[in-house]
């Protein structure tokens, strides 16, 4: 959502671009010299941010000043190990973990799913591999002062569909490394509107959502959606939050029952929001197995959610034992009614093709 909130934002840039990229990534035209479409796209919106700001109307936001202080951050400096500084963090290890956990989960969930939506647009990777490099290279950088873990990149088909390969990625790696060394981002930060890259990003989106309905059955495009709806909550959720953050106060303060009058519903966004990723990915599950008439199997996803909102991992503010009592005993009645339906009632075939 965010990168579409900006290009309408700034729309002589940001959707002006967007259409760029769309006719070129999805239309199929092929720019002067076959210039990539995003660099086209990089390109004609910092030219109207420029030309806006010399007009005096700046669109983009962009400034001489802001050129200037970054030309200051110029130099060679590499990296330095942080071992002390990490490892004197211990101390709080208790604050840390409650944050740590989720975030580790979520990091396992994604890379999975990213792994899968890569064997999707035909090309398979060694799911344990992957995550063991992911996991080392995370830690290769924070003992080097990055407080940023990795993730395996998402939006492989889209980024294979630009004519991306192995080289791709190898060379962003190689150009950020240089950019970082020399202190050049700030500079390219400062020249470059970020509502003209947005649109790269809102592409990808349109092509990791649109694969999550074209590379499964028709019959679990119910599923696809049901799992999305955590998300949606969460994004509801932290929206309020921020803003409610801006004005000095909070959903509590305000009161509840003050928000649900006016039909914002905050206590169930929070509830259905927590931990997300494995709320969406459990519903979904739940979802799936229901429509391939496959009950057991359902009751047993039905069951594993149940414990995982019982100890705060979903439908939870945070990690602990009986976080949600009430929607983990709802999750444990679905799975008892799920594991009776298949043992003992009459069901009507599924109709998905075989081979699914």
């Amino acid at each position: 959502m965010r990168p579409a909130l900006e290009m309408f934002m700034t729309p002589v840039v940001g959707v002006v671009c967007f259409a760029i990229i769309l006719a070129g990534w999805f239309g199929g035209v092929n720019y002067f010299k076959g210039i990539p479409a995003g660099l086209v796209a990089i390109a004609v919106g910092t030219i109207i941010a420029w030309s806006s700001t010399a007009l005096g109307l700046n669109y983009g936001g962009m400034s001489l000043s802001n050129v200037t202080a970054a030309l200051s951050n110029f130099g060679f400096s590499l990296p330095i190990p942080a071992i002390g500084h990490v490892f004197s963090g211990f101390e709080f290890l208790g604050v840390i973990l409650v944050t740590a956990i989720p975030f580790g989960v979520y990091d396992l969930v994604e890379a999975m799913d990213n792994v899968e939506s890569a064997a999707a647009g035909g090309d398979s990777f060694p799911t344990t591999r992957v995550l063991t490099a992911d996991g080392v290279v995370s830690l290769i950088g924070c003992l080097m002062g990055n407080p940023f873990i990795n993730a395996v990149y998402i939006g492989h088909p889209g980024w294979k569909s630009m004519g991306g390969r192995i080289g791709y990625s190898a060379a962003t790696g190689v150009v950020v490394l240089l950019l970082s060394w020399l202190g050049i981002i700030a500079l390219m930060a400062s020249l470059i509107p970020v509502v003209a890259i947005s649109p790269i990003l809102l592409y990808i989106g349109m092509l990791i959502g649109a694969q999550a309905f074209q590379e499964t059955p028709k019959d679990h495009a119910p599923a696809i959606v049901l799992a999305f709806t955590p998300h949606l909550a969460a994004w509801g959720k932290l929206q309020i939050d921020n803003a409610l953050g801006a004005a000095g106060t909070n959903a509590v303060a305000v009161g509840l029952d003050k928000l649900g009058s006016v039909g914002v519903l905050y206590h169930g966004l929070e509830v259905l929001g927590g931990g997300a990723i494995l709320g969406g990915l459990m519903l979904g599950a739940i979802a799936s197995f229901i429509i391939e008439r496959k009950l057991i199997a359902a009751s047993q996803f039905a069951l594993a959610a149940a414990v995982l909102t019982f100890v705060g991992l979903m439908h939870g503010e945070s990690i602990g034992f009986a976080q949600s009592l009430t929607v983990s005993f709802s999750y444990l009645s679905v799975a008892v009614i799920l594991f009776l339906s298949g043992k003992y009632a009459k069901i009507t075939p599924a109709t998905i093709p075989a081979g699914h």
